[in-house]
């Protein structure tokens, strides 16, 4: 699965130049997998073994399950970087991993390598570990046969028909080579995976109801795939309003500009009230010095407006906060998530010639969108 970045991940290391994460929900997991393996799975299927070793095992059989999904997303990475995709991470999380790749595969063959490529590692290490098992025996031998199961179910689960899973995306392929538009494939594969979402949702809801296994499970699972899809559809909505429309074409070009020596009472007075922008380019004798937003200004208590400049508060301009007027404004966009800016300046030549905001542009989208 591919999605976009998840917060609250921390980096454990780094495998074929790709920075592996975990999120913490995964921790949440581990531990509760490990719980229910030590204490319910394998008493149940060796009855006779000492308690320690349903513990160890326990434990061998999440750090298995963690090394396996991360294998899963390095197949479908290592697939990716054959299509030279770059790799910006894989974080493992509470349903599995996402490897986020920055870009979109650049055909339909791509897509469909790079998607199953991770179920069939799956099917591979569930295989592998069948025959270590079959080897095996007592405990082992069901801790293998555990991890066997636990990889066919994963292979098996990823290749469901709901994008983004997988299974969506060898979907998304096969769409997009037929219809040979990328947008209306994506679209398509969202609108279907959250039609599979619902079933999962509701079929969890009637199992609760009858007293049938897994009900909860499979509407957590239903409610996560749902929202995945509306994004992927949200994100792809966006990408193609935004197709072939550039910095200079959403651009504001006459700018208002703060001097950095007025107070914070008259940049207020003067500009955030009059304007009802968030945000204004800080500039002294035609030298961009960097921008003075709402933020900053709130982050000092309101009795000392008056006497605190505008430089002492605004951010300091840095080049890599700079965009050309002909770069594409998904590139813009992508700049101002990455930087957590809701605004960055249009330079040409070292100069400046306008600033583009995530407000202007989704003022944009809704005027232009579908």
């Amino acid at each position: 699965m591919n999605s976009s970045s998840l917060k609250g991940a921390w980096k454990i290391g780094t495998i074929m130049g790709i920075p592996i994460r975990i999120h913490f929900s995964w921790l949440i997991v581990f531990g509760l997998l490990t719980w229910l393996l030590s204490s319910r799975y394998f008493p149940q299927v060796t009855p006779d073994l000492p308690f320690v070793s349903y513990w160890i095992n326990g434990v061998l059989a999440a750090l298995f399950l963690f090394a396996s999904v991360a294998f899963h997303e390095l197949a479908h990475s290592y697939v990716a970087q054959k299509y030279r995709l770059t790799i910006e991470s894989i974080t493992l999380f509470i349903f599995g991993g996402v490897a986020q790749l920055k870009g979109d595969p650049p055909h339909p063959r791509a897509e469909f390598w790079i998607a199953i490529a991770g179920p069939l590692s799956s099917f591979f290490l569930s295989g592998l570990f069948f025959l270590v098992a079959m080897n095996m025996a007592g405990g082992t031998r069901a801790l293998f046969a555990y991890l066997a199961q636990i990889n066919l179910i994963i292979g098996v689960f990823n290749l469901i028909p709901g994008f983004p899973m997988d299974g969506g995306r060898v979907l998304r392929s096969a769409i997009w080579g037929k219809k040979k538009d990328y947008f209306y494939a994506t679209q398509k594969a969202s609108s279907i995976g959250r039609g599979i979402a619902l079933f999962f949702i509701f079929f969890g809801l009637f199992s609760i109801f009858t007293g049938g296994p897994g009900g909860l499970w499979l509407m957590l699972i239903g409610w996560f795939l749902y929202s995945a899809a509306h994004a992927s559809y949200q994100q792809s909505t966006l990408q193609e309003t935004l197709s072939g429309i550039k910095v200079k074409d959403i651009m504001v070009r006459d700018m208002q500009t703060v001097v950095p020596s007025i107070s914070l009472d008259e940049a207020v007075e003067r500009y955030f009230l009059r304007y009802g922008y968030g945000g204004f380019p800080v500039i002294d004798d035609g030298k961009f010095l960097g921008i003075i937003t709402l933020k900053e200004i709130k982050n000092i208590p309101r009795e000392d407006w008056g006497t605190v400049k505008v430089s002492e508060v605004s951010i300091p301009h840095e080049k890599r906060w700079e965009i050309p007027p002909d770069a594409d404004v998904m590139k813009a966009l992508e700049l101002m998530i990455k930087e957590d800016k809701g605004r960055i300046v249009v330079t040409e030549k070292d100069r400046i010639i306008g600033l583009i905001t995530r407000n202007g542009i989704a003022r944009y989208v809704q005027i232009k969108g579908k």
